[in-house]
């Protein structure tokens, strides 16, 4: 696991420049840092790499070379690579590690899109090939890994893990983009391939994208969808007859996953989610023969509903578990740090910081339950539809831009952006919300950059077991009525969770509210000392302003946001205090 920058255009040819890209994100690969670049007819390519060691530590140090030219910078793991190391016997490997894998698999492609459908892992890379001159760049299916790009009036294609890489680059300087601000503050998440800097688009997941020079521009020369769509459910589903292969698609996906030659553990919240994940590993372990991970957990008091949950389930399961409370000042000491490495709004997720910064001492790599809520129907909201779509366009009606009535348009089509935002339409049953959910942010944009973003700002690789491929195909075919009733969310899931050691009462757990269910009261205090600073700074854009109603967490987390990344072309705050960086703003 590690982190990427590049530049591809005219003036591609910037090894100096691309290394400064790939320090600012060091936090992402502590074990290394390195940077290669090429000239060619037409223009020139620089690749910047930092790296986490996890798999072939000594042996697989990135850039990765082919014999016919090609290179490659990766940030993923690739889980089959063995697989492809024997189907594709004739390449030539010179290392045990997996990113290997990718270029094998494009050595040996008989297609542009066939050769990375081979690929079983997660993953953000770009691939030079020197012979065809073109820039290949591709991200995963669900996006675990980010891979975000901006091009610059010159003609230069810059891309990186995350956008502060950009700012490196003397042709970007940093801008808000209040079109994806107001669908961020009305859906709670950034919307399709939109990030909150203007002209900075995501990769979307589940794509390839080939680049090559024309006019003496960097340009898209296509851009191809390579995952497949999700099964069609099942007319019948029942516990007896398809719990235990629900169950059995988890375990291969966290057997996959433990895959690594560092000390691996299990973030645990004390959740159904996390609880699964942990009841399951002592089979994955004796399967694979990889030890068996420890638990870390995090709360604000040893009262706490999580706290004790986790407790249960590690002296249950008989597991080793390490368990931290959170410092009082823990917070705001930690705020400017979540803003700096979130790239968001984020504010109510505090506690990722101390949590990922304890594990991050003894591990290097981690176990979340992060996507279970999108497959299985986990959130609250879910069960009321009708609220919830009113809610959101209660807060676009507020909005005093045009683009708020733009977006709800069906013929709307901007870059970065897909069609079909219209809440009545997207939100109209559990069927179409988990589909958006899954496909348009929620997942990719919130929860998996939120685990992403604060898990490698203390180079610590977490993995989705839930989004193994096993596991979403057999999750995928769970009818809706056994995803949610009137009483409970996850239904087919917690028949899963029965055929475990699991307590009964971590089984029928009800979901609770990341972050306010691990520290409610701290988050409560500091949003309670901000208050009258959240009034003031709902002002700053008065067209959006009246939006922050209700959330007023949002409008600190903008002003943290301009701060940290605007103010000053986003370079060099990121050590100053919290007052004076919600004070000091252009």
């Amino acid at each position: 696991m590690c982190g990427i920058a590049g530049i591809f255009g005219p003036n591609g040819d910037d090894c100096s420049t691309v290394h400064k890209m790939a320090r600012i994100i060091g936090h992402r690969g502590p074990n290394g840092t390195a940077a290669w670049s090429e000239q060619f007819k037409t223009g020139g390519v620089s690749f910047g790499h930092t790296r986490l060691s996890i798999v072939d530590i000594d042996g697989s140090n990135q850039p990765l070379f082919s014999d016919n030219g090609c290179v490659l910078i990766f940030n993923g793991e690739i889980y089959n690579h063995r697989e492809i190391r024997k189907v594709n016997s004739s390449y030539s490997f010179r290392t045990n590690g997996d990113g290997e894998a990718i270029l094998a698999a494009y050595a040996n492609r008989s297609d542009d899109i066939g050769w990375v459908r081979d690929l079983d892992g997660v993953w953000a890379f770009a691939l030079w090939d020197p012979q065809l001159e073109r820039l290949i760049l591709s991200r995963d299916r669900f996006g675990v890994k980010p891979l975000l790009r901006n091009c610059t009036e010159q003609g230069n294609l810059l891309f990186g893990s995350e956008a502060k890489c950009l700012r490196l680059h003397p042709e970007y300087s940093p801008e808000l983009d209040i079109r994806a601000l107001i669908g961020r503050i009305a859906f709670e998440y950034s919307l399709d391939d939109t990030t909150l800097f203007e002209d900075v688009h995501s990769i979307s997941p589940g794509t390839i994208e080939t680049w090559d020079i024309s006019n003496g521009k960097a340009k898209l020369q296509n851009r191809s969808i390579w995952a497949s769509d999700f099964p069609i459910p099942y007319g019948k589903w029942s516990p007896k007859t398809h719990a235990e292969s629900l169950l059995e698609s988890l375990t291969s996906a966290v057997a996959d996953r433990l895959m690594s030659d560092v000390p691996l553990g299990i973030i645990l919240s004390g959740g159904l989610d996390s609880a699964l994940i942990a009841a399951i590993s002592n089979e994955a372990s004796q399967r694979t023969g990889y030890p068996l991970p420890a638990c870390w957990t995090v709360a604000e008091s040893e009262d706490n509903p999580d706290w004790i949950a986790a407790e249960n389930v590690c002296q249950s399961l008989e597991l080793q578990h390490h368990q931290h409370l959170i410092s009082e000042n823990a917070f705001e000491n930690s705020l400017p740090k979540l803003g700096w490495h979130g790239e968001d709004l984020d504010v109510t997720v505090l506690f990722f910081q101390p949590l990922f910064e304890k594990m991050s001492q003894s591990v290097k790599v981690g176990l979340c339950g992060q996507g279970a809520d999108e497959l299985h129907a986990g959130y609250p909201r879910y069960k009321n539809l009708r609220s919830h779509c009113e809610l959101i366009s209660k807060r676009l009606d507020s909005c005093k831009h045009p683009f708020s009535d733009q977006i709800l348009s069906e013929n709307f089509i901007s870059p970065g952006w897909r069609q079909g935002h219209n809440p009545d339409l997207v939100f109209a049953d559990l069927g179409s919300t988990l589909n958006y959910e899954l496909n348009n942010g929620q997942l990719t944009n919130f929860q998996l950059r939120l685990v992403d973003r604060h898990s490698m700002a203390h180079g610590l690789e977490v993995r989705v077991p839930f989004l193994g491929e096993t596991h979403v195909t057999a999750s995928s075919q769970i009818p809706t009525t056994w995803k949610l009733s009137s009483g409970s969310e996850k239904l087919g899931l917690r028949e899963a969770a029965r055929l475990t050691k699991l307590p009964i009462d971590i089984v029928n757990r009800p979901k609770l509210p990341a972050g306010r269910a691990t520290s409610p009261t701290l988050i409560d205090n500091l949003l309670d000392e901000l208050k009258g600073h959240a009034q003031e700074y709902s002002n700053d854009i008065p067209m959006v302003s009246k939006m922050f109603n209700g959330q007023p967490e949002i409008s600190i987390g903008l002003r943290l946001f301009r701060s940290l990344h605007l103010t000053d072309g986003g370079v060099g705050r990121e050590c100053k205090d919290l007052l004076t960086l919600l004070e000091d703003v252009d």
